[in-house]
């Protein structure tokens, strides 16, 4: 079984040239107060976006829907308190969200790779948690490429002192077991949708409202977060798979990348010059960082966690990433322009109509691409609520308590 579903180059289609459109959203508390109603929230503003995303001939078979949200330590260690299991404090163990075959073999086969790599890294795997899902609102095409979905709880090692250092671990332990699997004869169906010590994805092939429904973790008041990203995939021109839902690990895209081959021919190509005082000899187990055959988003993901987890802040990286139209522009600061300057140097622009949201679980935000094809609005609110969507509406806010609302404007 494969979680991909995904065609062959055939007849007109070619997998390359794959596109989509979609609905994004976030809510978050501006000063980090963790709550039930930002999950609540987060899954309200998925509902309402429904209109940007897109169904098939089964009227039960959407192109993707999720979220991303920062882990809700209390739930987990209750969960894992009643098989077992104890957890460490918060920050000291990671959560993987996984996607694995429903072939027992294979699946076996899968988590014996995951266990060698944790340990080969030198963390320690805690246990498993197979993830409670409602099936009864799904499509029959999608039940026919639904995974088995399971968490695996991983303990920082002593080789890692804070968590910046464990994130970065947790990261190479997902790149290389993702390049053992790739290597292996047939499909192990191993898709690892997050594995990180801060942030956590629930994602499919669902309708936007499905996802609270189908994800019964969801629905406890125990799951508790100050962010909550939310993406309702329309995929203009491509098939629809579990994998390529949103969000993934750091952001959440609604648009195109137009320039993505080039840009992951440039990350390739960068390889034998590239170094890291903080990866140091784990970098060039990383590689090749973007394989081929995921989307356009998935290979931005991978550039952003690769300089996020490498030191970069993460409103830096994105500067990098998508940088303002800062050459011919005579009102701009001097000093951002050096700045755009400088890393034009480094990095090239990754170009098109895009609005892309994205968090590392500590900070969130959003950016449009440097000509502002793509809507996206936001308020702020005097309890100190942030929302950003791809249109306002998305959730019902009294006037009053708005205090600031506007759009993102070109390359902001």
């Amino acid at each position: 079984m494969s979680n991909s579903a995904l065609p062959i180059q055939q007849g007109l289609y070619d997998p390359r040239q794959e596109r989509d459109a979609c609905g994004v959203g976030f809510v978050a508390h501006i000063k980090g107060k963790p709550s039930h109603d930002m999950v609540r929230q987060g899954l309200q503003i998925l509902e309402n976006l429904t209109h940007r995303g897109a169904v098939g001939a089964d009227p039960l078979a959407g192109d993707g829907a999720g979220i991303l949200l920062q882990i809700p330590d209390a739930f987990f260690r209750a969960q894992c308190a009643a098989q077992g299991i104890v957890l460490p404090p918060a920050g000291s163990y990671g959560v993987g969200m996984l996607f694995l075959s429903r072939d027992a073999t294979n699946r076996a086969a899968s988590e014996q790779i995951l266990a060698e790599h944790i340990a080969a890294e030198g963390q320690q795997l805690l246990g498993w948690r197979d993830v409670p899902v409602d099936r009864a609102g799904l499509g029959e095409s999608v039940r026919k490429a639904e995974p088995v979905i399971r968490q695996v709880f991983v303990a920082r090692g002593e080789n890692c002192a804070d968590v910046d250092a464990f994130e970065r671990k947790l990261f190479v332990i997902r790149k290389t077991v993702q390049h053992a699997v790739r290597r292996l004869p047939g499909d192990r169906g191993l898709y690892v949708a997050s594995l990180s010590a801060r942030t956590i994805v629930y994602k499919g092939m669902l309708l936007a409202n499905q996802v609270g429904k189908y994800y019964l973790d969801l629905q406890d008041k125990s799951v508790a977060s100050a962010l909550a990203l939310v993406h309702q995939r329309f995929s203009t021109n491509t098939f629809p798979t579990w994998i390529r839902a949103h969000p993934f690990r750091m952001i959440a895209h609604n648009g195109e990348i137009n320039t993505v081959r080039g840009n992951v021919n440039w990350m390739a190509a960068r390889h034998a010059a590239m170094s890291s005082k903080v990866f140091g000899a784990d970098l060039d187990k990383l590689w090749p960082l973007i394989v081929e055959g995921q989307s356009d988003s998935a290979c931005f993901d991978n550039a952003l966690e690769l300089l996020v987890t490498g030191g970069y802040s993460l409103p830096h990286a994105m500067m990098m990433l998508i940088p303002e139209a800062w050459a011919g522009n005579p009102l701009m600061d001097e000093e951002r322009r050096a700045f755009y300057e400088y890393h034009a140097a480094l990095m090239e622009p990754w170009d098109g109509p895009a609005a892309v949201a994205f968090t590392d679980g500590r900070m969130i935000g959003a950016t449009l691409d440097r000509n502002g094809l793509r809507p996206a609005r936001y308020l702020i609110t005097d309890d100190d609520v942030v929302l950003m969507a791809s249109e306002m509406g998305v959730l019902d806010i009294p006037q009053h308590k708005i205090v600031k609302k506007w759009r993102l404007q070109p390359g902001k």
